[in-house]
């Protein structure tokens, strides 16, 4: 079983029914055939968009909740890392989520990324070096 990181705009295109890229994330997540896996900082970023209502919220948790997605929290390790990669791509720029997501891409070995971020991610290398395969392409 492969897995792939999951980054906030799909995750809240996953979950908004009137969100443009809705019916592509939908589609692309019925193909995958492996796990998600995502960071404490891109649930709280895509609840933070789905807006203030308990429901759009709800469904967000609930997604996790029902093993939608695997939670990877932070370790100081990791958030010093995100550190350092936010500062070297500070010109893109990238957000303290997306350097989560780098963070755990370089400490797990996943080079896929369920994004709608291709700008972001097709910049973003695995340990300096590696790209990553951004879906759904």
């Amino acid at each position: 079983m492969h897995s792939v990181l999951l980054d906030t705009g799909a995750l809240v295109a996953l979950l908004d029914k009137d969100e443009k890229n809705h019916h592509r994330c939908v589609e692309f997540l019925k193909d995958i055939k492996g796990r998600l896996l995502t960071t404490e900082p891109v649930l709280t970023e895509a609840v933070y968009l789905l807006g203030p209502s308990v429901k759009t919220q709800k469904i967000c948790i609930e997604f996790i909740l029902k093993g939608g997605t695997a939670l990877v929290p932070q370790s100081p390790e990791s958030l010093s890392r995100a550190l350092v990669l936010m500062e070297k791509y500070k010109d893109i720029p990238m957000d303290f989520s997306d350097a989560t997501l780098v963070v755990l891409a370089e400490e797990t070995g996943i080079d896929e990324v369920f994004t709608l971020d291709g700008r972001g991610f097709s910049a973003y290398r695995i340990h300096g070096r590696k790209a990553f395969k951004i879906w759904p392409d």
